[in-house]
């Protein structure tokens, strides 16, 4: 594909933005052409190589946009609101796109409206390239690759993390717990337009609260368990009847029913407009935690995977999952489009099944761990 750019990301005037910018003016090889984008090129200036004008609102410089590059990468959300155009230019120019969102509603829609499209195109449209969802869906295939094939397997996945939101982050989890009815419509839509594989099962599964590794295991209701089980459904490897568990590792039993309480608290005053939009400007989009803080924050990610008679304990660790760690997930995914060896994929599709061992390998040299911890007969 001949284009002026290898890469472009919209959206580096915001926090997350500006992070993977940074990110990658340190780390892009100098013959890589990359650029920003923005609707506000004076606000961009200093940011990358060039500036480009793009206004998510405008369809024609969105157009223009997926014509001039390889890859576009979007720091730009909430996606529910803003990202539908851009994924549509990419899939009609054969573009591949990479994006942070946690909007499991986001992801099914555009799998319904443009997976289609960027199979012939042989655009590779590519959500949750951040702290959703790339330590579990790498994790997981991690995990997978460490037990025997042609098997069934069941995996479980204990998160834990310390870290502060941005003013995006909280505006795209408000505004999904505000549309719970649009959400169950986006995941019946895709399941009746998603095929089955032949002859295999791979799934996630809600889980139930119960003791694991010395902490609770509590359900956690995020994209995540849902990119897994896409991945799994696109690599035989996942054996013939795959089945993930997404889960939040909780030290003790009281902060299980605060957080329960907390999050159906938060819920519930999504559904009012009024109250949603007082918590809405209580944290707008573009704050962010400070380099100090940051500089605090960590996650750790434990999977137990069984399957064939064997189990394997693994681990995915690294900083400030919310912006530092987020901000090199997609600046690396967005190398590893461009410049690895990889296998060919079109349409929506996961990092685990575009990128894989190249991803991780990538991810590991710029200081994420990846370590089995314990591999026994169960």
């Amino acid at each position: 594909m001949s284009r002026q750019y290898d890469v472009v990301l919209l959206g580096a005037s915001g926090f997350t933005g500006a992070l993977t910018a940074e990110y990658l003016a340190k780390h892009a090889p100098a013959d890589l052409d990359w650029a920003v984008a923005g609707r506000n090129q004076a606000k961009l200036q200093g940011f990358g190589k060039d500036v480009l004008h793009a206004d998510v609102t405008d369809a024609k410089s969105l157009k223009a946009l997926a014509e001039s590059t390889r890859i576009v990468v979007t720091t730009v959300g909430p996606y529910m609101r803003y990202g539908e155009p851009l994924v549509a230019a990419c899939a009609d120019a054969g573009t591949d796109y990479l994006d942070l969102t946690g909007e499991s509603e986001f992801v099914d829609r555009m799998y319904v409206g443009y997976h289609t499209r960027a199979v012939e195109t042989g655009a590779r449209i590519i959500h949750a390239c951040g702290f959703d969802s790339i330590p579990y869906d790498l994790g997981v295939q991690f995990t997978v690759e460490q037990l025997p094939e042609r098997v069934p397997i069941q995996v479980d996945g204990l998160i834990r993390g310390g870290g502060r939101p941005s003013g995006g982050t909280f505006h795209t989890a408000v505004t999904a717990l505000s549309r719970p009815k649009q959400n169950l419509e986006a995941h019946r839509a895709r399941r009746r337009a998603e095929p089955r594989p032949e002859g295999r099962s791979a799934k996630a599964v809600q889980g139930r609260i119960h003791r694991a590794q010395g902490f609770w295991a509590v359900p956690l209701p995020t994209v995540d368990p849902q990119i897994v089980g896409y991945s799994a459904r696109l690599l035989d490897r996942y054996g013939p009847d795959f089945r993930y568990s997404h889960y939040a590792a909780v030290k003790r039993l009281p902060m299980v029913a605060g957080g329960i309480g907390g999050v159906a608290l938060l819920a519930a005053a999504a559904q009012i407009p009024p109250v949603r939009n007082a918590l809405l400007n209580r944290l707008r989009p573009g704050d962010g935690p400070s380099p100090e803080r940051r500089a605090k924050s960590w996650f750790n990610v434990r999977f137990i995977g069984r399957g064939g008679g064997k189990q394997v304990i693994t681990e995915v660790a690294g900083g400030d999952p919310g912006y530092d760690e987020t901000a090199k997930m997609l600046a690396e995914s967005a190398l590893c489009l461009a410049l690895d060896d990889l296998p060919g994929t079109a349409g929506q599709t996961t990092t685990a099944a575009a990128m894989g061992p190249a991803l991780r390998e990538r991810l590991v040299k710029a200081g994420m761990a990846f370590a089995t911890l314990s591999t026994d007969v169960y």
